[in-house]
């Protein structure tokens, strides 16, 4: 049974939101008063001098670009969750790929009961998951996974199966940030809103949910529809959103509201004053924070600047304009100069591992009209390209700020779920890779350093091993790869050529598109992992192609029946058991043998700081680099 796993505002106000709210949905920001002192009777006593205010603690934040919406339903960009990681908090955070509740009491679990599976009847019309993991009515001919865990397919009357119940219950003390309680009827309101738009992310839960229930003020509980084993049932939480400000408008309204578009209300550490278009958007301290008592957020007035140039946005951190560089700036230009103010004591450099992983794709199995010849059908040969491959340089040359970790899975090595000991390692030795090459029956017999088809299956004799790689252009890291892959490959006898393209048209979705459309000898990209050990990605049924649209991500084209066994009984199996464990270790065991892509580095996170900067901390799991931004501080 097909299953994947679904990874599932800051306006502050005093006063009442209009009735006429809709359809404009404009309010105003009132910050809050400074309360006056009560008269006092005039003191007879020596007069003492007035203490000098603490100044408020101001941040600024660098970042590439502006947001395009901070409505979490509006498909925000990575540059807007920025911002949203300060106008909320949580709900869950990723922490070395462990799950932390923020504004829940607990992650729900099985072990502990608050998520349990139970036996149901389904009948004809209810709502399953059939056996290919997809959502459909329960119909004669539809088969499905029976309670016992035997495929049936239904004829009539009804079939027993399994559904998950996850309960959710909110911590007592987290209010919006206008100081009305948050409760769980707004996370209700949430789904109700997920429901009326036509986003493919939003429709995977939300198809699969039979039922959100609010229990009480705290309680939440999430049912899937029969047969829907999710192994990330924990983050079946719906996102809070504040029903008794947005109730009143209709949800496409809201895409293109002020009041959820710019200035969302949130319970996080900050709220937003003002967004200035073009230039910057400006966050202040929440009053109503449930962490205050802890002393947080320790700065008051964070502002995003938008710098998409690495040399400006270096001086204005020099210059004390700007405390924070995001790395989606650092990506964009020569970084040289950031390296050497580094050195030189004016900047600090923060890293940390990430689960984004650089891999070289081969292109085992082209589209059926593709003319070409198979040059890596043959595990062999995939394997001597790897031992061709001098993975330790690229790791250490392509990016310049720094050594990667070369990669041997598509699990990141501080991943619980890393196979380790048991993958095969394919060091660099090109020896060993050209013995192999020729025992396929690629030699190079006239001499001219290129190696040609001597007996190889399916490949016409005389055939020369010359094939081109395809990545996206504008992208220095790649381009440093490809110059030591031509030099590597040119090593063994491979002829390389490197085709540059713009992301857009590397990553359409076939026909049209190379990558995707399967029409590519070599193709380099990356990756970027969420918290699960994705052996889903490799999947035969992934294999992009009229059947499923092309949107898929099996682009090599591989197919293995032990692969697709080991994976599938992974994502069947839950968290926590061994069956789970046990198949992801095996599909990454059978994955570094048959190798459909040669894994190269996991990309390091990198911010800039000025100095002063503290409590800024990167996690290879976490998505954001702003993830506890109400621990931020700064000293002057």
């Amino acid at each position: 049974m097909k299953h994947r796993s679904i990874t599932t505002v800051a306006l502050l106000l005093t006063g009442l939101i209009t009735a006429c709210l809709p359809p404009n949905l404009t309010a105003t920001t009132v910050m809050p008063a400074t309360p006056s002192p009560s008269a006092l009777p005039s003191p007879t006593t020596t007069p003492t001098s007035t203490p000098t205010p603490t100044p408020p603690k101001e941040f600024t934040i660098c970042q590439a670009l502006e947001p395009n919406t901070l409505f979490i339903y509006g498909g925000p960009s990575r540059a807007a969750h920025n911002v949203l990681a300060g106008v909320y908090d949580g709900p869950i955070d990723t922490r070395m790929y462990q799950f932390q509740p923020v504004i829940l009491e607990k992650i729900p679990s099985l072990a502990d009961g608050d998520a349990v599976l139970r036996t149901v009847q389904a009948g004809e019309g209810d709502r399953v998951v059939d056996i290919n993991g997809l959502a459909v009515d329960l119909l004669p001919g539809v088969t499905v996974i029976n309670a016992d865990g035997q495929e049936v397919t239904f004829e009539s009357g009804v079939v027993t199966m399994t559904q998950m119940v996850v309960t959710f219950t909110l911590r007592a003390d987290v209010t919006w940030a206008d100081g009305q309680p948050l409760t769980a009827d707004d996370s209700r309101y949430s789904f109700e809103l997920a429901g009326e738009f036509e986003s493919p992310t939003l429709r995977l839960l939300w198809e699969r949910t039979y039922s959100y229930d609010v229990v009480d003020e705290r309680t939440v509980v999430w049912t899937g529809v029969p047969g829907y084993h999710d192994a990330f049932y924990f983050l079946n939480f719906y996102h809070p959103l504040p029903r008794h400000l947005w109730g009143v408008a209709d949800a496409d309204q809201l895409l293109s509201a002020e009041v959820a578009h710019e200035r969302p209300l949130g319970w996080g550490p900050f709220v937003v004053e003002e967004w200035v278009e073009g230039e910057h958007i400006t966050l202040v301290r929440n009053p109503h924070y449930f962490r205050a008592a802890e002393g947080l957020p320790y700065l008051d007035r964070v502002t995003f600047r938008f710098v998409p140039d690495l040399r400006q946005a270096l001086d204005l951190l020099v210059a004390g304009e700007c405390d924070l560089i995001t790395q989606d700036v650092i990506e964009s230009g020569d970084i040289a100069p950031l390296l050497t103010a580094a050195d030189a004591g004016g900047v600090r450099l923060v890293y940390s591992p990430s689960s984004e992983w650089e891999h070289l794709d081969f292109g085992i199995d082209p589209a059926g009209w593709v003319r070409r010849p198979d040059f890596f059908e043959d595990v062999r040969v995939r394997q001597a390209v790897a031992m061709c491959v001098d993975r330790e340089r690229i790791a250490r040359e392509a990016l310049p700020y720094g050594e990667a970790a070369v990669a041997h899975s598509y699990v990141a090595p501080e991943h619980p779920l890393y196979a380790g000991g048991q993958l095969y390692r394919w060091d660099y030795d090109p020896s060993d890779g050209q013995s192999l090459l020729e025992e396929v029956g690629w030699r190079d017999e006239d001499g001219d350093g290129i190696r040609e088809a001597h007996g190889v299956a399916g490949i016409a004799n005389g055939i020369p091993f010359s094939v081109t790689l395809l990545t996206t252009d504008d992208h220095p890291a790649r381009e440093r790869t490809a110059r030591i892959l031509i030099e590597n490959l040119a090593a063994c006898g491979i002829g390389l050529a490197v085709q540059y393209l713009p992301a857009e048209e590397f990553f359409a979705d076939g026909p049209d598109g190379p990558v995707f459309g399967r029409r590519f000898d070599l193709a380099l990209f990356s990756w970027l992992n969420g918290p699960d050990a994705p052996c889903g990605l490799y999947l035969s049924t992934e294999v992009p192609g009229p059947e499923n649209w092309w949107a898929a991500s099996n682009n090599p084209g591989y197919a293995s029946a032990d692969y697709d066994a080991a994976c599938q009984a992974a994502l069947d199996a839950l968290p926590g058991t061994e069956a789970y464990v046990r198949f992801h270790l095996e599909a990454q065991r059978i994955f570094s043998y048959d190798l459909p892509v040669l894994p190269l580095y996991f990309v390091p996170k990198l911010v800039a700081t000025r100095p002063e900067v503290s409590g800024v901390i990167l996690d290879p799991s976490e998505y954001l680099e702003l993830w506890n931004i109400e621990a931020f501080d700064v000293t002057r």
